[in-house]
């Protein structure tokens, strides 16, 4: 059995945030006359009793929204901070990328930088100078090398980093969003470096946002939100757990739900072609909806409908059964409807759908309810805004297009 090599138990982090609004003589006065002689400060937990072990060569990923806290917990294992309760373990060299620019001096060459950068981490002089040719080749910055590093754009701080933490050789790796920095050849290099470092047994703890990069690099992966861990698994299982979360957020404020409630809509589940439960979707796939339903007695000629939404809110697209030529005489009890949609022409992104039950004249709503059910949608198509419409091309005759 592998041995932990990183240990943390119960850290929860602080910090204070104090007030820096603009006070005026007399409002500093009146404080005065009140006994108040200064405004407390504010306090942020950013974490919150987090506990977790990651063993010799494991991989872990971390997720969350901004705020999560994943960059916080990064920086406790880094020791560039220190947990306000609780306790954190490292064992072996550690080598971080924690934020952009970190270590350099913007003053200082990238030759410069890579001699700081090294010596922070732990490196001699001749061992820096042993692998700089490397660390300059996988930076790919031979052409500005002796230029300060104030000079360099957002990638070419990131892969000078980034080449510098993987050459001083450690055994934990920690790293923050690299691979959201820099073009796509670089990130093709990361990504061979950061498996070689798993043949190697090295210990690794990446922060991403790009899922599907995180989930095929990560033996495991964890899931922060507001401070405290919501999931820790396998990679799929936590990423769709993550996604599910996401679309559930994205409802918000513009869920909103209405009707007599003669007839009330029970429950809406979304399945894919063969059945199983789904919320995420393939451009180009078909959506299945079951419908649930009871009524309060028997209803005549119902007509029940749905509608997809950005998550603005904005209508898409919408239809129902009277639309679609589907006669309801009446509905009497307990029942469901499926709503089919083949050939899924829409977009990347969340889509929120909506279904509502209504009379065949449009005047009683028995039961409505609005943005309530978020789907995701991914798709290789390539088009603009949300939805996909087949098109082609023809050059006319007098269009001037030479061989």
């Amino acid at each position: 059995m592998s041995q932990a090599v990183i240990s943390v138990e119960h850290v929860s982090k602080r910090f204070r945030l104090q007030f820096r609004g603009m006070r005026t003589l007399k409002s500093a006065a009146m404080d005065t006359l009140r006994g108040v002689w200064r405004r407390p400060d504010r306090q942020l937990w950013a974490l919150q009793d987090i506990s977790f072990n990651v063993k010799q060569g494991e991989c872990l990923g971390l997720i969350g929204g901004n705020g999560a806290g994943k960059s916080t917990l990064l920086a406790l294992l880094a020791g560039t901070m220190q947990p306000t309760i609780g306790r954190t373990r490292v064992t072996g060299k550690v080598s971080s990328l924690l934020e952009l620019g970190a270590g350099f001096h913007p003053d200082l060459t990238g030759r410069e930088n890579i001699y700081l950068c090294g010596s922070i981490l732990g490196l001699n002089k001749r061992q820096i100078a042993e692998r700089f040719d490397a660390i300059v080749d996988f930076a790919g910055l031979a052409d500005f090398i002796d230029e300060p590093v104030k000079h360099y754009s957002s990638g070419m701080y990131i892969r000078l980093g980034f080449a510098v933490a993987v050459e001083a050789d450690p055994d934990v790796l920690l790293i923050d969003e690299v691979l959201a920095v820099g073009d796509a050849p670089f990130q093709r290099k990361c990504l061979h470096r950061m498996d070689d470092f798993r043949k190697q047994g090295k210990t690794m703890l990446i922060i991403s946002h790009d899922l599907p990069t995180i989930q095929s690099i990560s033996d495991r992966i964890l899931f922060l939100d507001k401070g405290r861990i919501l999931g820790d698994g396998a990679p799929s299982l936590i990423v769709e757990q993550y996604e599910k979360f996401w679309r559930q957020q994205n409802t918000g404020d513009l869920r909103s739900e209405w009707g007599t409630h003669a007839v009330e809509l029970t429950g809406v589940e979304f399945l894919d072609a063969a059945g199983a439960a789904t919320a995420a979707y393939a451009g180009g796939a078909t959506l299945c909806a079951r419908v649930r339903y009871r009524t309060r007695g028997r209803i005549e000629n119902p007509v029940f409908g749905f509608s997809i939404g950005d998550v603005n809110g904005r209508l898409i697209h919408g239809s129902n059964t009277q639309i679609a030529g589907l006669s309801l005489p009446a509905i009497e009890g307990i029942g469901e409807l499926c709503l089919k949609m083949p050939d899924l022409a829409l977009g990347n992104g969340i889509y929120l759908f909506s279904f509502s039950v209504h009379s065949w004249d449009h005047k009683t709503n028995y039961h409505r309810i609005d943005n309530a059910f978020p789907v995701a949608i991914k798709t290789d198509r390539v088009f603009d805004g949300c939805c996909y419409l087949q098109s082609s091309w023809e050059a006319g005759s007098g269009a001037g297009v030479g061989a």
